[in-house]
């Protein structure tokens, strides 16, 4: 990452500061600046700048932080992911934690991608069109394992990622929260979008957010060591940037590992206790319904076991 140290110009005065921004590092677009803006990437003062319609102000000290360049074509890397499913039109994985799943600044090797490239060398022919995410149509979080569905050809992979945004599929993870739920079953429905201070973050918001909804069902409690914990079954009807965790900490049940949104565990958790576990998905050719369960992993079923 390279970090610019701005100070505006007499002339930036009633500007809009992504438009001042753009001006002033040639070579970067004011697309390109309103992203960095949303991604918490331009601070003022230390703090994230909360809009690129903020008005420039002669003087402002603005610090912009632009991310390492991602090499245009990922190195294939040997493939060693659990596959769960695999046809000519679509690979389903369990996907391990700690893993990405494409390129982005900081993370050019080690992810699904680079694994893709080398099983299936002709994905390199749809880098151009697809932002170096050939056969994605869908995330997890690095830290969140298990069931990724990967395309195999263009035509698969638009009328999976139509799936997804037309929420034909039923996803169901299983969640290990901090704290005792008060329900049995919980449906949670409201607006999420980027934190208005930390922008790295996501939040419920009252506004600029998109729908999100979500339903959660209490499957058992107990403690870990002195940690009131539960374990949740929770099924997305929609599919925002860390829609669970956001909901989860929203209502006082952190996901445990967490340290984004309060779920700090004294080390009991090595990560996010979060688990993509089941997935009923169409065909994408065929439309045959096709139903997946992955094997809950190796950390998270530790804490379940410590349970008591």
């Amino acid at each position: 990452m390279t970090a610019h140290e701005l100070i505006l110009p007499p002339h930036a005065a009633r500007e809009r500061l992504d438009k001042v921004l753009a001006d002033l590092l040639p070579g970067t677009s004011r697309t390109a600046i309103q992203k960095l803006i949303k991604d918490g990437r331009v601070l003022l003062n230390g703090e994230a700048v909360p809009s690129p319609r903020m008005p420039a102000v002669p003087d402002m000290h603005i610090t912009v932080q632009m991310p390492d360049p991602v090499p245009e074509i990922p190195a294939p890397e040997p493939f060693a992911f659990p596959i769960l499913y695999e046809d000519s039109d679509m690979l389903v994985i369990n996907k391990p934690p700690h893993v990405v799943v494409h390129p982005a600044a900081g993370n050019t090797s080690g992810t699904v991608v680079n694994a893709l490239l080398d099983r299936y060398p002709a994905m390199a022919e749809a880098l151009q069109d697809s932002d170096n995410r050939p056969g994605i149509v869908h995330r997890l979080d690095k830290d969140t394992s298990g069931i990724l569905v990967i395309a195999k050809h263009r035509a698969a992979q638009t009328r999976l990622a139509e799936e997804f945004a037309e929420r034909e599929t039923a996803k169901t993870y299983l969640a290990i929260v901090r704290g005792t739920p008060d329900f049995r079953e919980k449906r949670i429905e409201n607006l999420i979008g980027r934190h208005p201070v930390h922008r790295q973050k996501m939040a419920v918001v009252h506004r600029n957010g998109k729908l999100a909804v979500s339903i959660l069902k209490t499957v058992r409690s107990g403690r870990l060591n002195a940690l009131p914990v539960s374990l949740l079954e929770v099924r997305i009807l929609t599919g925002r940037t860390h829609q669970i965790r956001v909901h989860c900490a929203s209502i006082g049940l952190p996901v445990i590992g967490d340290e984004i949104y309060g779920g700090s565990a004294a080390g009991l958790a090595p990560r996010q206790m979060l688990h993509a576990w089941k997935m009923k998905i169409f065909q994408p050719v065929t439309g045959e319904l096709l139903r997946f369960t992955a094997p809950v992993p190796e950390d998270m079923q530790r804490c379940l076991d410590a349970m008591q």
